[in-house]
């Protein structure tokens, strides 16, 4: 059982970063420059998204309410999936 739950986790992380991938691109100018780092530290995954320095204030958005909002979706993936997560931005 503890094999379909970590199959189920690596499965569910992947969804993750592709979400936070397929919306920094929508939301940038220079979608090449989107990089996501993802590192792993038992239940509790931590994305680092990087954008081109002009982006950045695209992707945090006016008193980081598209930062909270991505965080937002983030959150609720890795709740249904039992983990925690983090989102920088640079």
């Amino acid at each position: 059982m503890s094999g379909e739950r970590a199959s189920t986790e690596s499965v569910s992380n992947g969804s993750m970063r592709g979400l936070l991938e397929h919306v920094a691109r929508a939301l940038v100018d220079d979608p090449t420059a989107v990089v996501v780092t993802e590192t792993q530290d038992g239940d509790f995954t931590k994305f680092h998204l990087q954008v081109a320095e002009a982006d950045v204030g695209k992707v945090i958005g006016r008193g980081g309410r598209i930062a909270k909002a991505i965080r937002a979706l983030l959150k609720v993936m890795a709740t249904r999936d039992g983990t925690k997560v983090n989102l920088e931005i640079d």
